[in-house]
């Protein structure tokens, strides 16, 4: 009975359990060794997800900012806009920072500081985020519009499931006080099958 037991306990429990160390280790070395090498099409893809990853951990990126890169080997070119001096600094020593690059231009913009804008920014936020078809992004749970505005003038900018929440929140943006104009640049996300 001793033996049966021992032999179940070895082969249920313990074995998974040194596969699933096993395979841990090997994902934790692979990732030690950081960057496939330079000037190939691997590290560009590397590159452009630690990028992408040290942009979203920004404690100061919110939904009035918008920012975005280009990657040229080794090189990272970063752009968009942003409300404060702060995030600007940050998005570009935190890139910086990602072994292997060796050039950072920093083209951000940061946005002219206005009570105007700052009022239109919250009204917009405001009516997306309330807007029961359109509160699925104001949670970060999906994607995320970010909303950018310069002098009055508002453009949406980011990722949206369907062509409706695009159209959508260019309208309830539009019926905000005082917007002079509306860009509505959301992307419409396309899955894998219907890009195959």
């Amino acid at each position: 009975m001793l033996t049966s037991r021992h032999s179940f306990l070895t082969r249920f429990l313990l074995l998974p359990a040194i596969l699933i160390l096993s395979l841990s280790a090997v994902n934790f070395a692979q990732a030690q060794r950081g960057p496939a090498p330079r000037g190939t099409a691997s590290f560009e893809q590397w590159l452009s997800q630690e990028v992408n990853h040290q942009l979203l951990l920004l404690p100061r990126y919110s939904v009035f900012d918008y920012v975005q890169y280009k990657i040229n080997d080794s090189e990272v070119t970063i752009l968009g806009q942003v409300v404060s001096d702060v995030m600007k600094r940050d998005a570009e020593n935190s890139i910086k920072r990602i072994e292997g690059v060796t050039k950072v231009t920093n083209n951000i913009e940061i946005l002219p500081a206005s009570q105007m804008d700052d009022r239109i920014r919250r009204a917009t936020f405001g009516v997306l985020s309330g807007d029961p078809a359109l509160e699925m992004y104001r949670l970060g749970l999906v994607h995320s519009i970010h909303i950018i505005v310069k002098n009055g003038h508002v453009t949406l900018e980011g990722t949206v499931l369907n062509e409706g929440h695009k159209n959508l929140a260019g309208v309830r943006a539009r019926a905000i006080s005082g917007v002079f104009s509306v860009t509505n640049n959301l992307r419409i996300e396309t899955s894998k099958t219907e890009q195959s």
